[in-house]
């Protein structure tokens, strides 16, 4: 029995695009507050890989392409490390390229499939839980409601996740702290062999269009420098700034530190120079910037630059911190987040009776309800990307805190 009065009686919740910390306690929450209120909980695996391909003639597989999900299911998994849904790349709405193309029957094929597949479920309500591309998705299953005639009436809540952090309308996304923590960790622990053998190291933090995880796993793991695509407003000259980390690695030396960590961000792939920006993409069609390893491009650079001006050669490794961060143990504030999250969709969906928006906090946790048009472009249907602001005081604060040993000297020349 609905104690609450709502008139939804079925929901269904998947998790789409890539791992972050807490993701079961986003899906324990909101399942359990939905299963307290009556309303049956349908969890879809994968995300949206089965969804997309849809069709009457092959439904749905109950334990395989999805679970019904019970308290049992959703009790006690607040911390466990990996995703009880599972996820995966699947973005049926990636043909969609402006609003007239949800009426393109071939174009709209998948988020049809989809749209099926939930009238065959006869869902009143999705909770939908991922990154952009998720959130993109979320918005064109409303709009597609609009546009093709006959379909059933679904409301949709979208929870935002990303350990990038560079969500528009939430303050710091679930998963984040766990992950700058993790890599924070590995920083430390590098810093240690560099100062061990006088040697440096080039590690590239995931970060595809931000650089808030690796400022923030920089500012706790005591880099001594970091940068991001934030650094710089067009293409990112690698043998100008492997000059200029040569520089600092000669006045380390002088100061008596041989040994140095660069943290940079991987979406500095993106800013090469066309001739070097990667072109690998996976099965759905997004690009792979890992495998462009530019912070071995950097790192080679920076060997160059120092032999050049030393004529010796100096140690610089170069390593990834990637795929280890999105399944970290999460952090008790990350699961406070995550828990409220989960709490927030129902509420949403059966308190407040919205759709079309993403829930999101602010103060001390309180729910807010943000609408999906205040995250998206209205004309090119893109999420919004929050990049650092430059003039923020979470900026300068990286700022602050990296090796001052090059400013010292030129302060020193200025006062003779």
């Amino acid at each position: 029995m609905l104690r609450s009065g709502s008139k939804i009686r079925r929901v269904g919740m998947l998790f789409s695009g890539g791992p972050a910390p807490a993701a079961n306690a986003v899906i324990s929450a909101a399942a359990l507050s939905f299963l307290n209120d009556g309303i049956e909980v349908l969890g879809y695996l994968d995300g949206y890989e089965n969804l997309e391909n849809f069709s009457p003639d092959r439904p749905l597989e109950e334990g395989r392409h999805y679970i019904r999900l019970t308290r049992d299911d959703v009790s006690g998994i607040r911390n466990r490390k990996d995703i009880i849904l599972r996820t995966s790349r699947a973005n049926p709405g990636k043909p969609i390229g402006e609003y007239s193309h949800l009426g393109d029957t071939e174009r709209n094929r998948k988020l049809r499939n989809v749209c099926m597949c939930f009238e065959h479920c006869e869902l009143d309500a999705l909770v939908s839980i991922g990154g952009d591309d998720t959130l993109k998705t979320a918005n064109y299953l409303c709009n597609i409601q609009d546009v093709v005639p006959g379909m059933r009436g679904t409301q949709i809540v979208h929870l935002p996740k990303t350990i990038d952090n560079d969500y528009y309308g939430i303050d710091w996304t679930f998963g984040f702290f766990s992950a700058a923590h993790f890599a924070a960790a590995e920083i430390r622990n590098l810093g240690a062999d560099a100062r061990s053998t006088q040697a440096w190291y080039v590690l590239e933090i995931m970060g595809r269009k931000a650089g808030w995880l690796t400022y923030a796993a920089g500012i706790a793991g005591e880099a001594t420098r970091m940068l991001s695509v934030e650094d710089y407003e067009g293409e990112f000259d690698v043998r100008a700034e492997a000059a200029e980390f040569a520089e600092l690695m000669i006045h380390r030396e002088r100061d008596g530190r041989p040994y140095g960590i660069i943290c940079m961000a991987e979406g500095l792939a993106d800013r090469l120079p066309e001739e070097m920006r990667p072109s690998f993409t996976d099965s759905h069609g997004n690009l792979r910037l890992g495998d462009a390893q530019v912070g071995r491009v950097l790192a080679e650079a920076m060997q160059e630059a120092y032999e050049h001006k030393m004529g010796r050669k100096p140690v610089v490794r170069y390593k990834q911190i990637g795929y280890e961060v999105r399944c970290a143990e999460p952090s008790a504030f990350d699961v406070l987040l995550g828990t409220q999250l989960g709490v927030g969709a129902y509420r949403a969906l059966v308190e407040e009776g919205l759709s079309r928006v993403m829930v999101s906090v602010e103060d001390q946790l309180s729910l807010k309800y943000v609408p999906f048009d205040d995250l998206i472009d209205p004309v090119t249907l893109r999420t919004r990307v929050r990049f650092i602001d430059k003039k923020s005081d979470f900026y300068r604060l990286a700022r602050a805190l990296e090796y001052q040993g090059m400013l010292d000297d030129l302060h020193r020349r200025e006062s003779q």
